[in-house]
């Protein structure tokens, strides 16, 4: 079959751009598998996973799966890597995983919403990222790798005692909040500047930086000009 590779209890089908996993490929490999590899594929569904019942490592990095995510038990998983797929609600996968996966140790989230960093948003930091893991090592205190990081003993004591209260809700905002965004949106400049009869010169703060190649001079001057 194209694009399968197996070596040993080693099943990889990287790249095949499929939305769900092959039934043949659970037929032929999933009572050997020990290792699956299903990464960079448009997954948005793990229907047909219940075939690889032995599985120890799965590898879901770069695909499409979302908070409907489902996995069946897996007695024996301790890797499962879901690295730049769209994850957003992370208690919801969290209390999935320590239901399903009771002997998880190594998890990786990076590069999905739930896993708050500047792989994700320049508006999040090193304090979200904190948050962040105490939560999960709250909800799954198993976990020696968290992320690309080894789990501390000073993470997992903090956990225990501040863990419950590190879970951040976004409220949704409401009919009333979007309607008065859009009534009052923001400008950097003064109220005198948006009348457009009016042609005084103003001043006003802005966060824009210029980045590009030429100077700060001469990007103004037009072609006939010179």
């Amino acid at each position: 079959m194209a694009g399968l590779v197996v070596s040993g209890t080693q099943v990889s089908y990287i790249g095949q751009d499929c939305r769900e996993i092959p039934e043949h490929l659970g037929r032929d490999c999933g009572h050997f598998a020990k290792r699956l590899d299903l990464s960079f594929n448009l997954l948005r569904s793990l229907e047909g996973l219940s075939a690889f019942g032995s599985l120890e490592e799965l590898i879901l990095d770069n695909n499409l799966l979302g908070d409907d995510l489902t996995l069946p038990g897996l007695p024996q998983l301790h890797t499962l890597t879901l690295n730049k797929n769209q994850i957003t609600d992370l208690e919801c996968l969290l209390d999935h995983l320590a239901e399903v996966t009771p002997a998880l140790e190594y998890l990786s989230l990076l590069g999905n919403v739930a896993c708050p960093n500047e792989l994700v948003s320049l508006e999040k930091d090193e304090e979200d990222y904190k948050r962040y893991r105490c939560f999960v090592l709250h909800k799954l205190p198993r976990l020696k790798f968290l992320d690309a990081r080894k789990v501390t003993r000073q993470e997992r004591e903090e956990a225990l005692v501040r863990g419950a209260f590190m879970k951040v809700v976004k409220p949704k905002p409401s009919n009333v909040d979007i309607a008065d965004s859009q009534e009052h949106q923001y400008t950097p400049l003064p109220s005198a500047s948006r009348e457009l009869t009016s042609h005084r010169g103003v001043l006003g703060k802005c966060h824009y930086v210029y980045c590009g190649k030429n100077s700060e001079g001469n990007r103004f001057i037009r072609d006939d000009q010179l």
